[in-house]
């Protein structure tokens, strides 16, 4: 019979983080993934995303304890065995693809606000999605236009990026950050004087409520708070991403927790800056399209500030692809290596040392996704997908503390009886402020990744063979 909560315990797991000689014998024609990160370059893939500082604690002490690709994947099946490992591990290819489109869509919106400014225009039926999705009915409707060929272009190059070296990668994203950042800043100063509560009253909010009145369930008011913070979360996705490449870091010990907590502070502030200075430039109806700070930026008429504006954020957007488009390979990588998925998938490209093939993979479904679907429907899906995985990064914190109160933790979670429990429950909340369609949707994906674990997976596991 399997056992399908077998473990992979910490010391195991360490071991295959520091044994070159085992990371030959479980990489393609004995070429291991390249370590060339450095602490200050994992702060910078994740510098475009935030969590709450209970998950950001948890990651950053398993990520510390277990210094090896794969994530939230790998520290489940360290904590809470094959069978749980394999359905966040299910998810989160779920929530990198669905990511990376999401983002490669907005992408594309301020790639054509862009170009208008210099009087080049994107026919319409090439820079949208041909289908949009009606929640309030649950029907499915075509826009009129062909492709978003914008989003389908952006990644492809970033994934021919990626595929050449996470080196190259990394420097490449070191250069867009810096540029973002300065932008961030300039975007905040610039705007601060034509902020106006006035800009808060509008026909569904005649007296100017920095909350405005619930709409419905979902919308507006406390619940859609909650809905809010839930479909944004996609944006802490960089956390999870960090992790990912645990194994390519040169000191994952000390670089992992300095990279998750150091993205925490700094983008924590600059999203609470842009979330409050927005509205206050431009009424909160009118920001709900894939380019909400090109809108903004025109609405204070500073037509010399609207290029360099754009420019930045397209290049900041660039960066969050790029997390996408690494983070998802890796999980892949991780699983194949433990039997969990075919061979091939485990491949590491002998010149770049990167798993070229399930990055190519990866790109080519972004890229569909990123064409046909609309941005809100996408963004809903990936949210569900990260706080799911966050959630069980938090009890898997719990689980290992009780388990194997004495491995080494370079980096302890403070207060952990209580963070861990409590940043559990909070990715829960979130969760069901989620609409029931997302919901379907994301239990559907799972069905078929139990049907594929079922089929496959538990037949081919390393831990399951070896345990026989």
């Amino acid at each position: 019979m399997p056992r399908y909560f077998i473990r992979k315990s910490v010391a195991r797991l360490q071991a295959e983080a520091e044994e070159a000689e085992f990371q030959r014998l479980t990489t393609h024609d004995g070429v291991p993934l390249k370590r060339s990160l450095s602490a200050l370059a994992l702060v910078s893939f994740v510098l475009a995303g935030c969590v709450c500082a209970c998950a950001g604690l948890c990651y950053a002490e398993m990520a510390s304890t277990v210094p090896i690709a794969g994530s939230a994947y790998t520290y489940a099946y360290a904590t809470m065995g094959e069978l749980i490992a394999w359905i966040v591990g299910w998810d989160l290819i779920f929530e990198y693809a669905l990511g990376a489109s999401t983002v490669a869509i907005g992408w594309s919106g301020y790639v054509v606000s862009f170009l208008n400014d210099f009087s080049i225009a994107v026919p319409r039926a090439y820079a949208g999605a041909p289908f949009a999705y009606d929640a309030a009915h649950g029907a499915w409707q075509t826009t009129g236009t062909v492709v978003n060929a914008p989003a389908m272009f952006v990644v492809v190059a970033v994934t021919a990026l990626v595929v050449i070296g996470i080196h190259e990668s990394a420097r490449v994203n070191n250069v867009i950050v810096a540029i973002k950042l300065a932008i961030i800043v300039l975007f905040i100063v610039m705007a601060v004087p034509y902020f106006s509560t006035a800009h808060w009253v509008t026909a569904t909010n005649p007296e100017g409520n920095f909350i405005p009145p619930s709409a419905g369930v979902g919308q507006f008011g406390w619940s859609g708070i909650v809905r809010g913070a839930a479909v944004v979360f996609f944006a802490y996705i960089g956390f999870d991403a960090v992790s990912t490449t645990a194994q390519e870091a040169k000191d994952p010990k000390r670089d992992m927790p300095i990279g998750i907590l150091g993205s925490l502070a700094i983008c924590t502030v600059l999203y609470l800056a842009i979330g409050l200075v927005l509205p206050g430039i431009v009424p909160y109806d009118k920001l709900n399209v894939p380019d909400p700070i090109a809108v903004g930026i025109n609405a204070i008429g500073l037509k010399w500030l609207a290029p360099i504006m754009k420019l930045g954020i397209i290049l900041g957007l660039t960066s969050v692809i790029l997390v996408g488009i690494v983070g998802q390979p890796r999980i892949v990588y991780s699983m194949a290596r433990d039997g969990l998925l075919p061979p091939v998938a485990r491949r590491v490209h002998p010149r770049f040392r990167t798993p070229y093939v399930t990055t190519m993979i990866t790109g080519a479904v972004v890229t569909v996704l990123a064409g046909l679907l609309p941005i809100g429907l996408v963004g809903e899906l990936v949210s569900i997908g990260t706080l799911f995985a966050f959630t069980i990064v938090c009890v898997g914190v719990l689980v290992l503390r009780i388990r194997e109160p004495d491995a080494p933790r370079p980096f302890c979670t403070p207060a952990v009886y209580l963070v861990a429990p409590f940043g559990a429950a909070a990715g829960l909340l979130l969760m069901f402020g989620l609409p029931l369609d997302t919901w379907l949707r994301f239990g559907l994906w799972l069905l078929i990744g139990l049907a594929v674990y079922a089929l496959y997976s538990v037949r081919h596991s390393r831990a399951q063979l070896a345990a026989a």
